[in-house]
């Protein structure tokens, strides 16, 4: 029959069964058929054909007659998937039992009373109904599609057998054979079909309305509840299991967009490949994830794994898949869940080919947006990153060998270049903030470990458009100026991230050989920024920024010295930031007095901000600054920004209107516009010190360590509180061993006892707690840390250092003007509303002097200072003598320079790893539902439905 009338008589039949009164009996076959017999209807005419408001009144209304549709439908797949050989008619039907169910399932799910319904008991076949043996409709369903996907010439292709077996049926056939894509453990390349790909995608389709029951759930519930339809999808009892992961895998990993490279290609021939990627990769990602909750529990010791996967691993043998044979204990050490065989198998991976199959395909996918090309948009472009980082995180947590192969390869930057694009492109869109949180929680999880840091060090030459300042380095500094474009820059929402942003800093840093002049700059003015004294006051845990900033430049200075000549001209330059705030004031008067200026300043910037909201404009530019200007970052101005972010000369704000919720939006994912309106809010981030566990770094071995029997001790009771009784104390280097030698000199002073000045006890905070660990200084006091001017800074050195500061107090300011401190009083504009990201402490917090100086006193500054004290004078007696106002002749002074023997005893290198837990895996959830909810408009499976895992607003 032509297309109209199917659909005419299509609707016919489903105004039939909305306004029946009765039941209609489940044996009228005749009636039943009609809804996918005899019928071709697209997935999007399903969809108009049948509106949601009939589907609801048929649910409320006529509730047995939705029942028995459903069951029909179920029973009508199960009996096509059980043929030996199904026919065309057969294929064409389960295709429209397919597309219907896709349609009524989130209606189904959106009211807790039909949640059950696919899990009743009901009888597979008529004699098992006498046995007592019942199946329920949703292990049918599920084990129907799975059948479904591995049916010769439906989707996958047939293969002919010689000899007297024949053509295998749909019983004896063994899916390991069909797996849809040649990679992880399958070499053979099998042919492609378009028409299979799209059967495939169908199919898929309905397996994620499946297993989108999460979605309406409340947000404890669903942390709390097992997803049924994938805790048996991926189970034991599905047989298809191990093909399902290799197909899906490498469906994902193998594809190439570009193609033959043909310019413009995408325009003149469909791809229907794109669509099936596209949903394996949400697939994949669902059922890795469905098991995240038990990640964060230790595995019972000398756990054992019962017979039925030891029979996978038998499977597994016999078809090379290149798995390991255990599945037992992860490949990096970790559990893998009984209950999960697809983390089960993505933890057994171990062939650095497969890694490297994988990895390309990553790296290749998530490159796509940012490829440049002389024939603007000759290429095709896929926006599945958010999905690809997904996986990304999760194939990490699962193998930690695949974790570390991408570290080992080189194309761990290929990894790092587009996740710092989207962070940077991201950072002002209050529709893509969980695409940040993603990017940032990677980062967090790589930059644990060292050879990360080590391959920061790369050049960066291959130039993507981003919207930053000019710069000429490394890696390492492309990474640090995007984080400093996030927090000056970026939307107010952002704040949760700045501790986790330094976190990685942190991490990186003792393994930086060398930060350019823009990048040094960008650190100090977050020091700048972070300091201000009414920021410090204005929540609990402000001042952890300012230990991690510090941290940062004590480990570039312990162990990454020689090369960073610019960074120690930043630190002499713009040393006054550090004389202020070691003589920040902690009384009362001048807490009160700090608040009283923030309050102020709250109220003229309200006034701006609504001035400008009413004119609803957003000023986008960045002004370039040359990375040699001698006052990059130096002058730092209160900007009319809107309230809650920091703004540095030449920059600008973009900024939403306040009361947006925080959201997740795909943006530019070349879709239908529909998908451009709704946006889904995101979990509360979780706090840093949950996601990490402080760690001595591979330089520092805790076995030699001086304090091991206490560092032990403390990592056993999940803190570092046995470090606070005795100093720390590392003769090793990351960069190049060093022995006592290194760090010892006679002309120094003791290693131990207080000096002149008296000893003050600083200490490096501890997974953010703020822990001291007494530190011996050398040759500076208390009292000197607190004088503002390089000048008073009078320490027992040598004699040529005494003289150079006799000669600096006599000299005029202007002979040194190059390297004269940009003025303080010029404050860095620090937002003004922003809260305190504490968990204890209510809104009714408020600063006291004892709290102030707790802290204060515990400011890891030795470093810092000694080396202000020892090079300021030597640079202004050189600056004097030769009359040079070049900062380059300066920096070239300071290469040649050494601090051997004179800075305090190097600390050890403290690394917060990440470590998994409930928190971010329900963040993980709610985002990875929400990305899905708004990527599938082509149908809109989940649109006008009542979810309750996230809002969707509609903007």
């Amino acid at each position: 029959m032509g297309g109209d009338n199917s659909k005419l008589n299509y609707r016919n039949v489903i105004i039939q069964l909305t306004t029946k009164t009765q039941p209609v009996d489940a044996n009228d076959n005749a009636f039943w058929e009609q809804f996918w017999a005899d019928v071709s209807i697209s997935v999007q005419d399903i969809f108009v054909l049948i509106p949601a408001a009939e589907i609801r009144a048929l649910r409320e209304e006529s509730p047995n007659n939705l029942a028995t549709l459903c069951y029909k439908a179920v029973e009508r797949l199960s009996q096509i998937a059980e043929a030996s050989f199904p026919t065309s008619k057969d294929q064409q039907t389960a295709l429209n039992c397919i597309r219907l169910l896709i349609r009524i399932l989130p209606y189904i799910f959106e009211d807790p009373e039909w949640r059950s319904f696919f899990w009743s008991a009901l009888p597979s076949e008529p004699e098992s109904a006498v046995d007592g043996e019942c199946v329920p409709l949703a292990q049918s369903l599920i084990s129907a599609l799975c059948d479904l996907l591995f049916c010769p010439d439906f989707t996958v292709h047939s293969i002919s057998k010689s000899g007297p077996e024949g053509p295998e049926d749909m019983h004896t056939i063994d899916s390991c054979e069909y797996i849809w894509q040649a990679g992880v453990g399958f070499a053979q390349t099998p042919s492609h079909s378009t028409t299979h790909d799209t059967n495939r995608t169908e199919i898929l389709k309905l397996l994620l309305t499946c297993f989108s029951e999460t979605m309406y759930l409340e947000r404890d519930e669903a942390h709390q509840c097992e997803n049924r339809w994938v805790t048996f999808f991926t189970g034991c009892a599905n047989r298809h299991a191990l093909p399902l992961f290799a197909s899906l895998l490498n469906v994902v990993c193998a594809y190439d967009p570009i193609g033959l490279g043909v310019p413009y290609n995408h325009l003149m021939f469909s791809d229907l490949r794109e669509p099936l990627v596209e949903v394996a990769l949400q697939v994949l990602c669902i059922v890795l994830e469905s098991n995240a909750r038990s990640d964060f529990s230790p595995p019972p010791p000398n756990s054992s794994r019962n017979g039925r996967i030891s029979e996978q691993d038998e499977l597994t043998s016999c078809t090379g898949t290149g798995l390991s044979s255990r599945a037992s204990v992860s490949a990096g050490g970790q559990g893998a869940g009984d209950s999960n065989l697809f983390v089960n198998y993505m933890s057994r991976i171990h062939r650095d080919e497969d890694f490297a199959f994988i990895l390309s395909g990553l790296t290749r996918l998530l490159n796509s947006p940012l490829a440049q090309t002389y024939l603007p948009g000759s290429t095709k472009k896929v926006q599945m990153h958010q999905e690809l980082l997904v996986l990304f995180w999760r194939m990490c947590e699962i193998n930690k060998k695949f974790m570390y192969y991408v570290l080992k390869s080189s194309q761990v930057l290929d990894l790092l270049v587009p996740i710092l694009y989207h962070l940077n492109d991201s950072r002002s869109d209050p529709a893509r903030l969980g695409l940040v949180h993603v990017g940032v929680f990677i980062l967090l999880l790589l930059s644990g470990e060292r050879n990360f840091g080590v391959r920061l060090n790369k050049p960066y030459k291959n130039r993507v458009a981003l919207d930053i300042t000019v710069f000429t380095g490394t890696h390492a500094d492309l990474l640090i100026i995007v984080f400093h474009k996030l927090i000056t820059n970026g939307h107010r929402r952002l704040q949760p991230l700045f501790d986790c942003l330094l976190t990685i800093i942190v991490n990186v840093s003792p393994y930086l050989k060398s930060l350019s002049m823009v990048t040094t700059n960008k650190l100090v003015h977050l020091l700048e920024a972070f300091s201000q004294p009414w920021f410090l006051y204005g929540g609990p845990t402000h001042y952890q920024l300012v230990f991690l900033l510090l941290e940062v430049f004590n480990n570039m200075i312990q162990y990454q010295f020689d090369g960073n000549s610019n960074l120690v001209y930043t630190l002499i330059r713009k040393r006054q930031v550090f004389y202020h705030l070691a003589s920040l004031p902690t009384d009362r008067s001048s807490i009160r007095r700090a608040l009283n200026n923030k309050r102020t300043s709250d109220t003229s910037l309200d006034h701006i901000d609504s001035v400008q909201q009413s004119a609803n404009t957003k000023d986008n530019s960045d002004k370039k600054s040359s990375p040699s200007s001698s006052n990059v970052a130096s002058s730092i101005q209160h900007k009319q920004a809107f309230p809650g972010c920091f703004t540095e000369p030449g920059t600008s704000n973009e900024q939403s209107n306040f009361g947006e919720t925080p959201a997740v939006k795909p943006s530019g994912d070349g879709t239908s516009a529909g998908q451009q309106s709704f946006q889904a809010t995101l979990a509360e981030t979780p706090a840093v010190h949950s996601m990490t566990d402080p760690q001595l770094a591979n330089a520092v071995d805790p076995q030699n360590h001086p304090n091991h029997e206490a560092y032990s001790s403390a990592r056993l009771n999940g803190t570092d509180q046995a470090l606070d009784d005795a100093p720390l104390v590392s003769n090793f280097s990351p960069g190049s061993p060093r022995t006592d030698s290194d760090v010892s000199n006679p002309d120094s002073g003791p290693r131990s006892g207080a000096d002149q000045d008296g000893k003050v006890e600083h200490s490096i905070p501890s997974s953010y707690q703020s822990q001291s660990a007494t530190v011996q200084h050398q040759g500076i006091g208390e009292k000197s840390l607190l004088k503002q001017e390089s000048k008073t800074l009078v320490a027992k050195t040598n004699e040529s250092n005494k003289t150079a500061h006799a000669e600096s107090r006599s000299a005029s300011a202007s002979t040194v003007a190059a390297l004269a401190p940009s003025n303080y009083s010029e404050r860095a504009t620090v937002r003004s509303d922003l809260k305190p990201n504490v968990d204890a402490p209510g809104t009714d917090w408020s600063p006291t002097s004892e709290w102030a100086l707790g802290w204060k006193t515990k400011m890891p500054f030795q470093t810092i200072m000694r080396l202000l004290q020892v090079l300021v004078p030597q640079v202004e007696k050189i600056c004097i003598d030769k009359g040079l106002t070049d900062e380059s002749e300066i920096v070239k002074f300071l290469q040649n320079g050494t601090l051997v023997g004179l800075l305090p005893v190097p600390h050890p290198i403290l690394i917060r790893k990440y470590q998994s837990n409930a928190g971010t895996a329900i963040w993980f959830r709610n985002y990875l539902w929400g990305v899905i909810y708004l990527r599938n408009v082509n149908p809109p499976i989940w649109y006008d439905t009542n979810v309750r895992l996230f809002e969707i607003q509609r903007i």
